[in-house]
């Protein structure tokens, strides 16, 4: 009995030939968390406060950015996105809305009644030239580092004879 208590709050239910299929709202949000981050012009899923607070402590959540309301045959997917910087916005959001409802009815069968996208920020990539200077200014204070060691090593004298 608990875990029909159980089902009924966190999971969907699907009647089966052979029994019932119960779908977990983490499951449902997975799969659209993998299909959005595989859109062109994404940048990062973005999470609310609780979940950057679990990503500093350690633990990660394929889930982050995503919010899933199961029912027994429905889904509403909520998606809270980072776009990258010269993407047309509209476009990639369509293309979010696409990606997460294909991936959600295909994997689980069961039909996504709506895929809100929440635009929480641009993000701007570093150029080719901006990341080369970075690899040049990386290198160079290696080489000062290096030449730093070398001149704290002493050379050691031979051992003199009496």
């Amino acid at each position: 009995m608990s875990e029909e208590k159980k089902a009924n709050s966190e999971v969907s239910k699907v009647d089966a030939e052979g029994g019932r299929i119960i779908f977990a709202d983490d499951v449902v949000a997975t799969i659209a968390a993998l299909a959005v981050s595989d859109v062109e012009g994404v940048s990062a899923m973005s999470g609310g406060m609780v979940e950057g607070i679990s990503e500093i402590l350690g633990k990660k959540n394929l889930t982050k950015g995503v919010k899933v309301e199961v029912g027994t045959e429905e889904a509403a997917v909520d998606v809270s996105v980072s776009i990258r910087y010269g993407f047309k916005i509209r476009d990639v959001c369509e293309k979010i809305q696409v990606a997460a409802k294909n991936a959600v009815e295909t994997m689980t069968g069961l039909r996504v009644v709506e895929v809100n996208v929440f635009v929480q920020s641009v993000t701007f990539e570093p150029s080719e030239q901006e990341t080369a200077k970075a690899s040049r200014r990386k290198e160079k204070t290696k080489q000062k580092e290096i030449q730093e060691v070398e001149a704290e090593i002493v050379p050691q004298e031979p051992p003199r004879v009496k």
